[in-house]
Formats: C-alpha cells, structure tokens, sequence
C-alpha cells in the first residue's frame, strides 16, 4: 500500500527559511512570495500535462511521441542548465527547492539537460506525489515475487553468473547489469559494436549513506521540513551547484548536498516506540574512499541543531560498500550510469532497441537503459516488451 507524507520534499536555508513542496502546485506557489505566478507558469501546464508526457519520455527517444506538443514543452526545459532554469525564481526558497530536485542528476547544474531530471521530479511530485510503500521497499519485491509464483515462476537468488553457458538456454535472458558486466557475460558472442559501446559507457559520483535510528524527530528549524519524506540539504543553489561542480570534477567539498529520507512520516510501522529509522546520503566523487561521515551530519546540523544528540545507531555505507554489494555500482555510482546530455538521451548506446544487446533474445534491463534510474520499472517494462516481440516472432 502507498503512503504519503504530509509534504512531498523541503529544502531548509539557513535561519529557519527554506521551501516545500506539496502536492497542489497552488499551494505551493502561495508559499513562494514573489515567485508564486512564475512557479506555476513552469509546473502548472507540466503538471496537467504530465501523464501524456511520461508515455513518451518513460520510453526511448528514439521513438516517434505520441503527444509531441506536451512533451517539445518539457523537453524545451529540459535541454537548458538547471542554472539557468534556476533564473525563472528570484526568491532563494523557490530556486532552493529546483536545486534539491535537480541534484537528483549528481551532475554539474551548468551544463546542458542538467535541468531535466529535476523537472521530471518536481513535477512528478505535484502529479502524483513521492509515495513509499507501506512496511519498506522490501514489501514492493516481496509482492513481485508472490505474482511471478502465482504465475508458475520461480525466484532463485544467491547463484553468480559469469557467463551465459552458466544459464540452461533459456528462451530470453534479461540481464539487469551494469553494461561493462554485460559485456563481460555475454562474451564473444557480443557484436563488436555493442561490446565498444558497453566498454565505453560513462558511470558517474558516488553516494555515501548513513541508515539511523534517531530518538524522536529530526529538529529542523525550518517547520516544514518536520512534515516532509525528503529534505533536500546544501543551502542555496549557488551552494547546491559549486558542490554538484566540485563532485563532478572530483573533489570532495566540505560542505555536500545530502539528500535526507524521513519516510517514516508517512509510513509509521516502520519505527519502534520513540525510535524512528532516518537515512542520509551525500553525493561524493566516484570511488571516494575518505570518510564523508562528518560532513553528513555537519550539513544535517547545521539545519537541524541538536541532531546529534538524538542518534541512537548509525550504519555507514561507502562507495566501495556499494560497490561490493552490487557490482553494477561501479565506483558507488547507485544510478548506473552518468547522467550526460548523451546518456540522458540515448543509454547505453545509439540503438533503435536499446534494450537489445544484438543477440537474439538477450537483453539488457537495468537502468543504464531508457529512461534510466529512478523509482518507475520502465526499463524493466520496456526491455519485456522487446523480449516479448523477439517470443511473439518465434524467438528469432
């Protein structure tokens, strides 16, 4: 079952201000001072139109839209920097709130289609809001699980595979890698340009993340961010950006953007008593190997005073922790893929079947695929219905 938090995000600033968004673009405007007309000239029409756009940006770009006039006004958005997007608001609290969203890319906000994933986002979260399902993301497989066994399936977890001789020849394989590790499988029989594509294909920062258990609430400052299942942290966008720069080249700022999940506001089964579970993460450069565990909990303090004091465990996860897990996050990079003007656009290579690794029924369909990461299974989806055609030919 879907919950939903009072707020959908908030992004506090220093002294007690800060932005949130809730689901009526409306009243979100209302908060926003002078920028109330400008924030619903962006979100408003997006808004209304957005579930024809997502038919058409969920799926590859290679493909004719079915509502090209919705989604060439999203689209005409989201070519532009997120930088210079931020110009459409003068008030630090509405440009804040773009910069959360737009760090969901963990890519420099000066460059061209950094605008688009925060777009998506913000807008998503007008539409439909940012729900979290009842009992933690667990109960999402679980339930996947139970409908593949009502349908005669089987789930087999455990068993690495290095090689397609290691499968008993299936009739399709759906491989959800990280590409390089698709290549690494499918070996010889990969087609030279697919193999150049894959080993080509550009992964982006990393993530460190701290998974808590907190006494009580997080004592924010900024009252709306108490109510809201994100909070966005990194001050003003000129903060948010230089930090997304230095990441992006490389660096470690001292001061980074950190995401916060309180979901436990709109779903309370998965706290105990006074203890609530809380966690945090900071973009960092890939294969960081330093300790960003400060550096979290300053920026957390630093909006929240007295924060600290409330932590009652804390479990530290780094980019090598990640990577270790999973291997398709290389170098801790959790969303499998830079977020490139390029591979925003056509992941993981040029292709009119992207999902297609140029083997009759192998295909790749994880989230190096269209339209990338996020919380929406359509590269799942999309990849099926290639394999279904590729059965429906008979498996040809």
């Amino acid at each position: 079952m879907d919950r939903w938090a009072d707020v959908e995000y908030a992004h506090p600033l220093d002294g007690g201000r800060g932005g949130a968004v809730v689901r009526s673009v409306e009243d979100t405007a209302r908060t926003l001072g002078r920028d109330q007309a400008s924030w619903q000239r962006v979100f408003g029409p997006l808004t209304d139109q957005f579930g024809r756009i997502t038919e058409d940006f969920l799926r590859p770009m290679t493909r004719v839209p079915s509502h090209p006039l919705p989604l060439a006004r999203f689209g005409a958005l989201s070519v532009l920097p997120a930088s210079v997007l931020a110009r459409a608001w003068g008030t630090a609290d509405a440009r804040a709130l773009f910069a959360g969203v737009a760090a969901h890319a963990m890519r420099d906000l000066a460059t061209p289609f950094s605008s688009a994933i925060g777009l998506a986002l913000a807008t998503a979260a007008h539409r439909y809001g940012w729900p979290v399902a009842e009992g933690g993301s667990a109960s999402i497989s679980a339930a996947m699980v139970r409908a593949l066994e009502d349908l005669g399936g089987k789930v087999t977890t455990g068993t690495r595979v290095d090689s397609l001789d290691d499968l008993d020849g299936p009739d399709v394989v759906m491989l959800d890698v990280a590409p390089a590790a698709a290549a690494r499988i499918v070996g010889d029989r990969l087609p030279g340009r697919v193999r150049r594509a894959f080993t080509r294909y550009r992964h982006g920062p990393g993530v460190f993340k701290i998974d808590y258990a907190i006494e009580g609430h997080v004592p924010w400052t900024h009252l709306l961010s108490r109510r809201a299942g994100t909070v966005h942290l990194g001050g003003d966008f000129a903060e948010v950006a230089w930090a997304e720069h230095e990441v992006a080249r490389g660096r470690m700022p001292d001061r980074p953007f950190v995401l916060v999940g309180q979901q436990y506001l709109a779903d309370p089964t998965r706290s105990s008593g006074p203890w609530n579970p809380l966690y945090a993460y900071a973009h960092v450069p890939a294969g960081y190997t330093g300790d960003a565990t400060s550096a979290i909990e300053n920026q957390i303090e630093r909006f929240a005073p007295g924060f600290r004091e409330r932590i009652v465990a804390r479990h530290v996860r780094t980019p090598h922790d990640f990577a270790q897990e999973n291997a398709n996050y290389v170098g801790g990079d959790v969303v499998t893929g830079l977020n490139s003007g390029r591979q925003l656009v056509f992941r993981p290579r040029i292709a009119l079947d992207p999902y297609s690794v140029g083997l009759p029924g192998v295909y790749l369909c994880s989230a190096a695929t269209p339209p990338g990461a996020g919380a929406h299974g359509m590269c799942g989806y999309n990849a099926a219905v290639s394999a279904i055609r590729h059965l429906d030919r008979g498996g040809t």
